[in-house]
């Protein structure tokens, strides 16, 4: 194998530190070379946790660094543009945290400008790789399910108090508010299993304040139509008084699964645990999902057992991105710009619905 790939992490925050950097010191085709910290601080200190690593307190000293072939950008939404487009114009390829940008119009100026410069863009949109996912998509893909016709997937949490960072500060102008928080993650696997709907039609609310809220909502309803009558519904909450939370409920025509609890992986990685360890990943499927299918008779119906799946992992995300880096293919990466594009290009139609009170049509 050639030289592996030098990475420049910006940002020192629980993206870089729970989501990126233990992936990319796992990923045998990249090197961890240096990080991004404004303001280190005891307790709180990159320079002090990577002492073998490059340091810097300024983005532009990263950019400048030609020994940097990958930046990954994990900074709050607001000034993702700005840094990508900095980083492709130095030269560098760009991994860029979800929410990508604000708006579609800025995601295809990026395209362009890493075409420009021959560059690649990535977009981290890890729930792809969730293990409840990869379940779903198996059943809906080799049709155990048949034909679907409703899909519903929630991300719901009780949170009474508002977040005090960024999420719970910067609206949806700049690619903050529970909708590209949470909602890019869901509109994201709809998009990656269904394609771009035909309509969209949203609504935007403020649960904690008991009002619509157009600029920073912490609920999302939204409902996406298919030409073939398939109907998905996301639905986001920040007041969900559940102790089990529902997670995906997919009817089909021959089936259906319905799963609750989130993934396990972000909670294993706050927890300490290293994406290389057994059991990471690894779905209590047998407690938090049912599966059900029709009979032959087309009348009765049989619950059987849940499909166990070994789990890829948000690994196997870094593992194809590491390879995209080094084949230069742009066909080989695992989320690609023109498919966050196409998600913002939803997100932007729940906004315009959720204003307009009428169906927002995609195509």
């Amino acid at each position: 194998m050639s030289k592996a790939l030098n990475v420049g992490v910006v940002g020192y925050g629980l993206s870089a530190k729970i989501f990126h950097i233990p992936f990319i010191t796992a990923t045998p085709t990249l090197t961890l070379h240096s990080i991004v910290q404004r303001s280190p601080k005891e307790g709180n200190s990159a320079p002090a946790e990577h002492p073998n690593l490059k340091h810097y307190t300024s983005a532009d000293d990263l950019l400048a660094d030609k020994e940097v072939d990958v930046i990954v950008v994990t900074t709050p939404p607001d000034n993702h543009f700005e840094l990508t487009k900095r980083a492709l114009e130095s030269g560098k390829h760009v991994l860029t945290e979800k929410p990508f940008v604000p708006t579609s119009a800025e995601a295809d100026k990026l395209i362009a400008i890493a075409k420009e410069n021959n560059r690649l863009i990535c977009v981290y949109q890890n729930r792809r790789w969730d293990s409840d996912f990869l379940l779903v998509k198996k059943l809906v893909q080799e049709g155990t399910l048949g034909r679907i016709v409703e899909f519903n997937s929630h991300f719901d949490r009780y949170r009474a108090d508002a977040p005090t960072n960024w999420k719970g500060q910067i609206g949806i102008p700049q690619g903050g508010s529970a909708l590209f928080d949470l909602g890019t993650h869901l509109i994201d696997q709809a998009y990656t299993l269904f394609g771009l709907p035909q309509s969209v039609h949203g609504r935007l609310l403020n649960q904690r304040e008991g009002k619509a809220d157009f600029f920073n909502p912490d609920a999302v309803s939204a409902e996406l139509t298919y030409p073939d009558g398939l109907i998905v519904n996301v639905r986001i909450s920040a007041l969900s008084a559940e102790t089990i939370q529902p997670r995906f409920w997919v009817r089909g025509f021959k089936g259906s699964f319905r799963k609750n609890t989130l993934d396990r992986q972000e909670d294993q990685l706050k927890a300490g645990m290293k994406p290389t360890e057994a059991g990471f990943g690894q779905d209590d499927n047998k407690t938090n999902a049912r599966l059900t299918l029709v009979g032959e008779d087309a009348k009765t119906m049989k619950q059987v057992d849940v499909p166990e799946l070994e789990p890829e992992t948000y690994m196997a995300f870094y593992r194809a991105l590491g390879d995209a880096l080094v084949s230069g293919k742009e066909e080989d990466i695992p989320v690609k710009a023109t498919q966050a594009r196409d998600v913002l290009r939803i997100l932007e139609g729940v906004v315009e619905s959720a204003k307009t009170g009428k169906d927002a049509v995609l195509q």
